[in-house]
């Protein structure tokens, strides 16, 4: 049966330390109208409900910032996804900042709660904190850890109180009790800027992370195809974008935490077509566009938008 493209739109920013995620999509689609694409008229589309006026309340959690408004934000998501893909089509969620790709993963395990599911995280971070090692509280640093149901509590250094805690099991059983996605089936392209926390906890799951070095000096398809082998017994693939695992000196500083030496676009789209050719693919998850902070205009968005309307050419076309 063939499944229909769903645009999800969650404007909420409010899992970032940075402020203008939130317009990232809003961006996106000027760039679209900019070079007289229609693809926003292609599409039906979802807006999801945002709580972006909490970055006005008193942060009760500095190692959780927020979390209680995340937690809903990212049930919200949960719960666009999951209908949606009940509802037989395939989500492209654009979203704000990366917290929200908890919400995506727990909307996918919820509609697909018997199946293993695959997880490519492009990405210059790991995400990989949890409240209980977060050095700045911000959520977005913490998809993973909830998602795989791991606090890393061997490096712990924050103390939590009940409140925050509460908050935090509860972000862990958003949509399906327990972890969204096994350590094994979690793959990394492009982490380059991590924490010790974090790289404890990447050895210690042993979570494959394919650097920018290696694609390049392996080739792109070599290191995609082994990739897709790792999860070969995944019934279905999440691939989650973050904006940040491209070059900022190449491409553009228009995202919360950028990182010189990533990927270019031209490979994030080539990473993301040959995952989609496996035909597992589920979802797909644009994150950390923020044109406030971008010093080229509107650079960013207008090669997420490069990298979009790519990779849907290649959902839409059918796949011999």
């Amino acid at each position: 049966m063939e499944k229909f493209i769903k645009l999800i739109k969650n404007r909420s920013d409010i899992g970032a330390g940075t402020r203008g995620s939130d317009l990232g999509i809003d961006a996106i689609e000027i760039a679209a109208i900019n070079q007289n694409s229609d693809y926003f008229n292609q599409f039906e589309f979802e807006d999801v409900k945002t709580h972006n006026e909490s970055i006005y309340d008193k942060n009760r959690s500095s190692s959780a910032k927020r979390i209680e408004h995340v937690v809903e934000q990212c049930t919200r998501v949960c719960n666009a996804v999951k209908k949606n893909l009940e509802g037989n089509y395939f989500p492209i969620v654009l979203s704000g900042d990366h917290s929200s790709a908890l919400g995506t993963l727990s909307g996918v395990k919820a509609a697909f709660p018997e199946q293993n599911i695959g997880v490519f995280w492009i990405d210059a971070h790991a995400d990989l904190h949890s409240p209980y090692t977060s050095p700045s509280g911000n959520i977005h640093g913490m998809p993973l850890s909830a998602a795989l149901g791991d606090d890393n509590l061997s490096c712990q250094n924050n103390d939590l109180a009940p409140e925050t805690q509460q908050h935090w099991e509860d972000m862990k059983n958003i949509g399906f009790k327990g972890a969204k996605v096994l350590a094994e089936n979690l793959i990394y392209f492009g982490v380059r800027d991590t924490e010790e926390q974090e790289d404890k906890q990447i050895e210690k799951l042993e979570i494959k992370n394919y650097k920018v070095d290696e694609v390049r000096y392996r080739g792109m398809q070599t290191c995609v195809s082994e990739a897709l082998a790792k999860v070969a017994h995944c019934e279905v693939l999440y691939i989650s974008f973050d904006v940040d695992s491209m070059d900022c000196d190449m491409i553009s500083y228009g995202t919360g935490t950028p990182v010189s030496k990533g990927f270019d676009q031209y490979e994030i789209i080539a990473i993301i077509n040959q995952i989609i050719m496996s035909k597992k693919v589920v979802c797909i998850e644009f994150v950390e566009i923020n044109p406030l902070l971008d010093t080229k205009g509107n650079k960013m968005a207008e090669t997420a938008f490069e990298v979009l309307e790519s990779i849907t050419a290649t959902l839409i076309l059918p796949i011999e």
